[in-house]
């Protein structure tokens, strides 16, 4: 490993763009530095931001055809460099040697709004909030938040019985009121529906083209929201922290370090926006990816009823105890998730020099892996673009790359409330699959927009045809 290279830091970038609490990000590389590595920059300003935009994975596979598995971009402010391939994700996400800042990679477009989540926090400190995060996600906790998913989830699919109605819209309204009662344990209602628009909007916000918080942009409302959100939050703790509550939120007030003090209640705001934001937007995404692979293979619909039913009658759900047995439900998210990834790329920002590919990378690089690309690699997901749920079964999964599939991340970043995604999942599909048909019109096939987040332009239009 080389040394870190020595920067002079020309200007307090980090701390005049998001705030004092960034002093110790690393300023900007001058764009010589990466010349060494193939690659392209672009149009004048905005680089390849709108070919990325419009369409990533065209964009990824061009660049790794013309440059290879490692190439410069330019995109989204400022150059980078692209890392491709399960060693890469290795490499990145593990992060043995301490490399990556998951921090300084994220920051530039979390930090306005969603300042200190886990996901912008590194090694120890990261280490430390993560372990008293971890209470909320533990066995008994679990069943508690089962009930409720189960409990909402049937009068929302109920509700959509016999309708064609644009599925994305109608998924995202649900995860969020569900979100309002798990995370925070508020029934559905005003006070719900205020908190879900203020997290809405500052989701807009923070991937708006506009950073500073004037009136009537994103970022003014998504501004706005935050400030809701942190008295919202701020002035319930105290009382949460003396109560009962079996939610997410509650849980994390009355959680204590190793050394038997609580987090204080700034830590504790920001660490709920952040994982309100993290739910509600990868779940939306990755229900409606999984209809939709439904939808497109009715095949895979009997089969998982098949099991479902075997687990519990139509229509009742599924307790928390029996979420093991719907082993091929699994296997179908998986796959789902394999090929429409909720997050396409993982940005980190690079601490010390180090070597890739033949290259020499140099501290201060933006650096990305890419899952969506290395979800399609021929190499290790024959046929690619067909979906397969066969493909996560134990026999076919072990010879597989550990880093081939990531939607969660990895190492110490690996996704904290994963299990809880796949326990509303499962619940979700058992209430869907045992009662009704995912239906689309032939020949539909909407069109998706891959990021930020990915969803379809159009909404996805399904029926729900009663069994």
């Amino acid at each position: 490993m080389n040394a870190p290279t020595k920067i002079q830091q020309t200007s307090q970038w980090s701390d005049a763009r998001f705030g004092p609490d960034t002093q110790h990000w690393l300023p900007r590389n001058p764009d010589h530095m990466l010349d060494h590595i193939p690659g392209e920059d672009g149009m004048p300003v905005i680089g390849n931001t709108l070919e990325q935009l419009g369409d990533y994975r065209g964009f990824t596979n061009r660049m790794v055809a013309k440059y290879g598995r490692v190439y410069r971009n330019n995109s989204f402010g400022g150059r980078s460099v692209a890392l491709h391939g399960p060693e890469a994700n290795e490499l990145v996400m593990f992060d043995r040697d301490k490399i990556f800042s998951s921090e300084q990679g994220w920051g530039p477009v979390l930090n306005l709004l969603f300042p200190r989540g886990l996901m912008l926090m590194d090694f120890e400190k990261h280490r430390a909030d993560r372990k008293i995060l971890s209470v909320a996600f533990k066995p008994e906790p679990m069943r508690h938040y089962a009930e409720a998913l189960n409990e909402g989830i049937k009068d929302r699919v109920s509700s959509w019985s016999g309708k064609s109605f644009k599925f994305y819209p109608a998924i995202k309204k649900l995860t969020l009121d569900l979100a309002a009662t798990s995370f925070l344990g508020i029934p559905f209602g005003p006070e719900a529906d205020k908190v879900n628009k203020a997290f809405v909007d500052m989701v807009q916000a923070s991937i708006g083209v506009v950073r500073v918080p004037m009136p009537f942009t994103a970022m003014g409302r998504g501004a706005k929201a935050r400030a809701y959100l942190v008295e919202y939050f701020g002035r319930m703790v105290p009382e949460r922290r003396e109560g009962t509550g079996e939610d997410i939120f509650s849980q994390i007030c009355r959680a204590r370090d190793d050394n038997g003090n609580y987090m204080s209640a700034e830590a504790i705001v920001d660490h709920m926006n952040f994982l309100m934001m993290a739910a509600h937007d990868t779940i939306t995404s990755s229900i409606t990816s999984m209809v939709w692979m439904l939808a497109k293979h009715p095949e895979w619909q009997d089969q998982l009823r098949e099991e479902m039913l075997a687990v519990s009658p139509a229509g009742e759900g599924v307790g928390h105890n029996s979420l093991g047995e719907l082993e091929m439900t699994e296997w179908a998210f998986k796959e789902s998730l394999r090929l429409i990834p909720p997050v396409p790329s993982f940005p980190r920002r690079a601490l010390k020099d180090f070597e890739y590919g033949g290259y020499r990378i140099p501290a201060g690089t933006s650096v990305g892996v890419s899952p969506a690309y290395t979800h399609m690699m021929e190499e290790y997901w024959p046929q690619p673009e067909k979906f397969d749920p066969m493909r996560f079964s134990p026999e076919v999964a072990r010879e597989r790359h550990k880093y081939a599939w990531v939607p969660f991340g990895g190492g110490a970043h690996m996704c904290l409330g994963l299990h809880f995604a796949y326990m509303q999942a499962k619940i979700f599909f058992h209430h869907v699959i045992t009662t009704h048909r995912i239906v689309v019109a032939p020949g539909y096939e909407p069109k998706w927009q891959v990021l930020p987040i990915p969803r379809p332009k159009d909404g996805l239009m399904v029926t729900f045809t009663p069994l």
